[in-house]
């Protein structure tokens, strides 16, 4: 009888080499996912914020809408700023802006000058009523006025907290590493929100 003895299959050594390198690869994807989810992040947090500017200042140019529409029942001539109000609240309709759009920097700044022109028309509004004490002493208006006032504070608050978001993400992703990160997923710096709007540096005042 043959004696067969068994024999092991030689294997082939482990290349302990790539155990650091597999090591190296998994910490940077770690780090690059912490890197991303910080800059996605941000960028949330300045759409949610450009969101609430938007839907504010719709909110106000509702208002400017009634305000005009009040007056100009009461008012004993027609006058050029019922026309211009209507025209910029048309004109603002028409670009239905979303917090994307505030990120292209020709749709922003259309978008600024017609917010910055129609609180300019609500200035010229109020100067108008003057001339009605009447209509000042009305409840519709003294309503529309208080429910004014407060938009416009909401604005304000709205566009301070835009204006640091947008801070906030532009100064990160300019930073190593995320600037890598921002790189290669695409992030671009956003341009600052800057409506020179009069409105905003003194709310209407309401008198009683």
């Amino acid at each position: 009888m043959n004696d067969h003895t068994p024999t092991l299959k030689s294997r082939r050594p482990l290349n302990w080499a790539f155990i650091p390198i597999a090591l190296i690869v998994i910490i940077l994807g770690i780090m690059t996912a912490g890197y991303y989810n910080s800059v996605q992040n941000l960028d949330e947090e300045q759409k949610a914020a450009a969101a609430e500017v938007i839907n504010q200042y719709k909110r106000r140019a509702d208002l400017i809408t009634n305000l005009s529409n009040t007056v100009k029942g009461y008012a004993k001539h027609e006058s050029q700023i019922f026309t211009d109000i209507a025209k910029t609240r048309a004109s603002l309709n028409k670009m239905a802006v979303s917090p994307a759009d505030l990120e292209d920097p020709e749709k922003r700044v259309a978008y600024e000058k017609a917010e910055a022109m129609l609180g300019t028309q609500l200035s010229r509004l109020l100067i108008f009523v003057e001339n009605y004490p009447d209509l000042k002493a009305s409840q519709l208006y003294q309503n529309l006025m208080v429910q004014l006032e407060g938009t416009e504070n909401r604005i304000a608050v709205a566009r301070n907290r835009y204006i640091d978001a947008i801070r906030n993400y532009n100064t990160t992703i300019r930073r190593v590493p995320y600037l890598f990160v921002a790189r290669i997923f695409g992030y671009q710096p956003i341009p600052q929100f800057s409506v020179d709007d009069p409105t905003i540096d003194q709310a209407p005042v309401v008198e009683f």
